[in-house]
């Protein structure tokens, strides 16, 4: 582990935090391994603990570190990188990637929709219910997502749980319904975890997270459903390919 400078302009924090990302990267450090103390890098280099604990802390808010209670803290695994190119369901991109991925539904209603999301759904005249389905997204045995969908109810006025239990809802809406998602407007903004979403998640290392909203049409233009998705971003990051 090489030293800091002291008489550098750069904060003493974020070198210790470019070190530590420099043993990650060059392998020093891998997946799994437990990194220095505090008090062992606090003596190394010469500073207060409470300087290598803000470096640690925006390591592990980044998701590059982790902390297990009495145990210490270690480097994550890297994260998995989704790219935003083609229209997939989460189901359908965990499977191209043979990853382990299991759905569990928190809820199935037929509801009133909102002012908000019948205007964001095209809903117009005495169309005014959305089947909303809440679902936990888990991978490899992690749950790593909070989604919630919306469906307007006349275009599938039979859907059960049942016929979506275990299932990709993009799947569900060829092959019942003759709808096929074809193109989608997506936006990406942090937030924090409030305390249930922070309870599902299984507690993750960070409180931030990325929110998914995506409307859904298919190629005729029926906007057939709205998704807010709440991932966990200390193991997902997503890749934006430009042509």
């Amino acid at each position: 582990m090489r030293r800091i400078s002291k008489d550098s302009p750069v904060p003493i924090y974020y070198q210790i935090k470019e070190i530590l990302l420099e043993m990650i990267e060059n392998e020093e450090l891998e997946a799994g391994d437990t990194i220095p103390t505090e008090r062992e890098l606090s003596e190394f280099q010469g500073v207060s603990r409470m300087t290598v604990n803000k470096a640690i802390l925006e390591l592990v808010n980044q998701g590059v570190l982790y902390r297990e209670q009495g145990k210490g803290t270690f480097v994550a695994r890297p994260k998995e990188k989704h790219e935003l190119k083609y229209l997939k369901s989460f189901t359908e991109e965990m499977k191209e990637r043979g990853l382990n991925n299991a759905v569990k539904i928190l809820s199935f209603e037929i509801k009133q929709a909102t002012k908000q999301v019948k205007t964001i759904l095209d809903m117009t005249g005495e169309n005014d219910k959305v089947i909303e389905i809440k679902r936990l997204r888990i991978s490899d045995n992690e749950p790593v997502a909070i989604e919630t969908a919306y469906i307007p109810h006349n275009l599938c006025p039979d859907m059960t749980q049942n016929m979506i239990e275990g299932k990709s809802l993009y799947n569900v809406l060829r092959e019942h319904y003759n709808y096929y998602p074809s193109k989608a407007k997506q936006t990406i903004e942090p937030i924090m975890l409030n305390d249930y979403e922070n309870a599902l998640l299984n507690k993750p290392s960070s409180p931030l997270a990325l929110l998914f909203k995506r409307s859904t049409y298919t190629k005729e233009g029926i906007h057939i459903e709205y998704t807010n998705a709440i991932y966990r971003s200390d193991k997902y990051k997503y890749e934006v390919i430009l042509e």
